[in-house]
C-alpha cells in the first residue's frame, strides 16, 4: 500500500530521517516510536502529501482515502453527534442528493439514493456514532450538546470519533490516547482491533501498542527501521541484537542494579498472589530489555524524602466536591510511605478531585482528614506546563523556587534531569512538551516531598523517559498516589489500585486485566438495563445452583488443560532457551539467529498466555468454591 524508497527527509536545515527503504502492506497496524524529534509526526505529514522528500520517493496509491484527527480545536455549535457524523463524508453527500431528490420528486434518484444508504450502513450510522461517543466516554444526554460547551479535551475526543466515522482506507491516529482515560483506551483498543483498513498510529503507549500493532517503524539516529510485531516483540529483538553488538557496558550494569531495587521492592510489597505473578512477568521483561534501557539517554533519581512519618494523610467518611455539588463521598483512606496507589475510573468521576484533595487544594466538607506535621506533597497536575512561565529559563525558575541556592547548585540538580550546557539558560517557550514535562516534574520533586501526587505526567513524554520516571519512581522511598491512562506505567509501578466511580472511592481487588474485565462486565450490565433480575422461586434457585455447578465443572477442565498447556510450553521454553545459550550461537549467519530469537519469543509470549489462561481459571474455581 505504502512505499518509501532511499528516502531523505529534512525540516529546514535539519536531517531528520535519511534512507529510509519500507513497505508496509494493506491491513497492517504500524505503531511509528522513537524519541521526540526524531521525525514521526513529520512522516505523517509526507504521507499527507503536506512534506515533500528531499530524496528518494514515497509512494502513495491514487484514490487512497486517508484518514487524520484535526489538530484544532473545533468552535461550532452543532451538535456533538451532528459534529461526528460529518466524519462520513459519503453518508453526507447520500443524504444531501436524497434530499434534493426528495424535492423535485425524482422517483429514480430516491430509489437510488436510499439504495445507496442501505449499502452504507446509513440507516444505522446514527446508532452508530452513539455507541462510537458512548465508548469514548460520553453520557448518553451529552451526545446532543453543542460542540463549543465541551472542555478542549472532550472536543479532541469528538475530533478522534469523527475520524473513527471515516470509512477511510487508510488511518493516521498522532498520539490518540493522549485525552483519554483507562477506559475510553481500551474501547479504541477494541474498535481499532475490528478496523479492516491499514493504521498507522505515534504513540508512546507501549501497552496500546503491544495491543494494536501487527509492525513497528522505529526512528533514531536519522534511520527509521520496520520490523515485525508489536512494541514488545521489536523491544526484545532490539536488545538481542544490541546484545549481539557488545553493547552492554558499565552504564547497563549501573541500570540492572536499579532494576534489581525494583524487583525487590514490589517482591517484598506485593501483598496479593495475582499482583505478585504479573510483576514476576514484568520483571523478567525489565531484564531482558536491560541493554534498551541503558542505550537511553534518560536518567534521573528522585531526591530522598528527609522525613517518612506514618501515616502520611489519613481520610475517614470524607467527602468533597465543588460548589454546591459533593463529587466524592465516604472516603477511607490510610496512605503510608513506600504505598504506590493507582487511581483507575472513567474521566469526570472524580480522580483529579481526590488528588487535589490530598494536595490540599480542595478543602474536606465532610468527615475526617489528618494530615502528618512532617508531610510533604509534591504534586504534578495535569496542566501543570501552562504553570510554567515561558519568557523564563530553566535556571531562572529554579531560583524563584529557591533564591537562596547557588546558581552551581542549581545547576548540577537541572543536569540530573538532562538539561545541561547553555539549555540552563534558554527560556522555556520553545522547549517541547517532553522538556516542560521534565522541567516541571524537576520542580515537583525538588522539595523532597514524601508524598508524590502525579496526575497524568506521562502526556508530554516519550518511551524513553517514560522508562526513565519508571526506574525513579522504583527508587523512591515515599509514597506515590498516581493517575495516568498509561497503563504500563500504572502496572510497572503501583502495587494498589484504587476505583474511583459513582462517587465512591474503593480498593479494586485485581490488576489492570481484571480492571479491563470489570469495565467489560460493567458495560454488557448497563447495555442490559441493570442485568436480569434475581430468581425469586425456588425452581430459579435450583437452575442457578445446576449452573453453577455446570460451570464449575468447565472451569476445573480448562484449569486441567491449562497446565498440560503450560507443561508442554515450558519445554518448548526450555529448547528455546537452551538454542540461544548454545556457545557460538551469535557467530551463526544473522537470519539464524534472528529466526532463533524470534522461536524464544514466540515460546515465550505463548507460555505466558497460557499462564495467564491458568491464573484466570484458577482464581475463577477459588471464587466459586468460596
Amino acid at each position: 500500500m505504502l512505499s518509501f524508497s532511499n528516502l531523505r527527509l529534512r525540516r529546514g536545515p535539519r536531517v531528520l530521517i535519511d534512507g529510509l527503504s519500507a513497505t508496509i502492506h494493506r491491513g497492517q497496524r504500524v505503531g511509528f516510536v522513537g524519541r521526540n524529534g526524531t521525525g514521526k509526526s513529520s512522516l505523517f505529514a509526507m504521507i499527507l502529501g503536506e512534506l515533500q522528500p528531499d530524496q528518494g520517493d514515497v509512494s502513495v496509491p491514487k484514490n487512497l482515502s486517508i484518514a487524520t484527527v484535526a489538530q484544532e480545536m473545533p468552535h461550532t455549535d452543532q451538535s456533538a453527534i451532528e459534529y461526528v457524523l460529518d466524519g462520513d463524508a459519503e453518508l453526507r453527500a447520500v443524504e444531501a442528493a436524497l434530499t434534493e431528490a426528495e424535492i423535485v420528486h425524482d422517483a429514480d434518484a430516491i430509489a437510488h439514493g436510499h439504495e445507496r444508504l442501505h449499502a452504507i450502513g446509513g440507516y444505522a450510522a446514527s446508532a452508530r456514532a452513539a455507541r462510537m461517543l458512548d465508548g469514548l466516554g460520553f453520557k448518553p444526554d451529552q451526545i446532543t450538546h453543542p460542540v463549543n460547551s465541551f472542555s478542549g479535551g472532550w472536543r479532541m475526543r469528538l475530533n478522534l470519533a469523527r475520524v473513527l466515522m471515516t470509512r477511510a482506507d487508510l488511518m493516521l491516529l498522532d498520539e490518540p490516547t493522549n485525552h483519554l482515560d483507562i477506559d475510553a483506551v481500551v474501547w479504541l483498543q477494541n474498535w481499532l482491533l475490528a478496523y479492516e483498513g491499514t493504521l498507522l498510529t505515534i504513540s508512546h503507549d507501549r501497552e496500546f501498542l503491544d495491543a494494536i500493532c501487527t509492525h513497528t517503524l522505529h526512528l533514531a539516529e536519522l534511520k527509521a527501521t520496520l520490523y515485525t510485531g508489536n512494541y514488545s516483540q521489536f523491544e526484545k529483538l532490539r536488545a538481542e541484537l544490541m546484545a549481539q553488538q557488545a553493547a552492554i557496558s558499565a552504564a547497563q550494569q549501573r541500570t540492572i542494579a536499579h532494576l534489581q531495587s525494583f524487583v525487590d521492592r514490589f517482591k517484598a510489597s506485593a501483598a496479593k498472589a495475582r499482583l505478585a505473578q504479573s510483576r514476576v512477568k514484568m520483571i523478567e521483561r525489565i531484564k531482558l530489555v536491560a541493554p534498551v534501557v541503558a542505550d537511553s539517554e534518560f536518567s534521573f533519581d528522585f531526591p530522598a524524602p528527609d522525613k517518612l512519618p506514618s501515616p502520611l494523610i489519613r481520610l475517614h467518611d470524607a467527602a468533597v466536591g465543588y460548589g454546591d455539588r459533593t463529587v466524592l463521598s465516604g472516603i477511607k483512606l490510610s496512605i503510608e510511605p513506600g504505598q504506590r496507589i493507582g487511581l483507575v475510573g472513567p474521566n469526570g468521576e472524580g480522580k483529579s478531585t481526590l488528588v487535589k484533595l490530598l494536595a490540599g487544594q480542595l478543602d474536606i466538607r465532610a468527615g475526617e482528614m489528618t494530615r502528618h506535621p512532617d508531610l510533604r506533597v509534591g504534586y504534578f497536575a495535569q496542566h501543570q506546563l501552562e504553570q510554567l512561565n515561558p519568557d523564563a529559563s530553566p535556571l531562572e525558575h529554579f531560583k524563584e523556587l529557591d533564591p537562596k541556592k547557588g546558581e552551581q547548585e542549581l545547576r548540577s540538580v537541572l543536569g540530573g534531569f538532562n538539561f545541561v550546557g547553555d539549555r540552563v539558560f534558554e527560556k522555556v517557550g520553545p522547549f517541547s512538551g517532553g522538556e516542560k514535562a521534565r522541567l516541571s516534574l524537576a520542580m515537583v520533586v525538588y522539595r523532597k516531598p514524601n508524598l508524590l501526587l502525579l496526575d497524568e505526567p506521562t502526556n508530554h513524554l516519550d518511551l524513553d523517559m517514560r522508562q526513565a520516571l519508571e526506574i525513579a519512581l522504583s527508587d523512591f522511598d515515599g509514597a506515590v498516589v498516581l493517575v495516568s491512562h498509561d497503563r504500563h506505567l500504572v502496572g510497572a509501578t503501583c502495587d494498589q489500585l484504587v476505583r474511583v466511580c459513582d462517587g465512591v472511592v474503593a480498593e479494586f481487588d485485581g490488576d489492570l486485566d481484571a480492571y479491563a474485565k470489570w469495565l467489560s462486565a460493567r458495560g454488557n450490565t448497563s447495555r442490559n438495563d441493570g442485568g436480569a433480575a434475581k430468581p425469586s422461586s425456588e425452581k430459579s434457585a435450583r437452575q442457578n445452583d445446576k449452573a453453577a455447578k455446570k460451570q464449575e465443572r468447565a472451569l476445573r477442565e480448562a484449569l486441567k488443560q491449562a497446565e498440560a498447556e503450560m507443561e508442554q510450553l515450558q519445554k518448548a521454553m526450555q529448547q528455546a532457551d537452551a538454542e540461544v545459550a548454545a556457545p557460538g550461537f551469535f557467530n551463526q549467519d544473522k537470519f539464524k539467529v534472528l529466526a532463533a530469537t524470534q522461536r524464544q519469543t514466540e515460546a515465550r509470549r505463548k507460555l505466558d498466555e497460557a499462564e495467564a489462561r491458568w491464573l484466570a481459571a484458577a482464581e475463577a474455581v477459588e471464587a466459586l468454591a468460596g
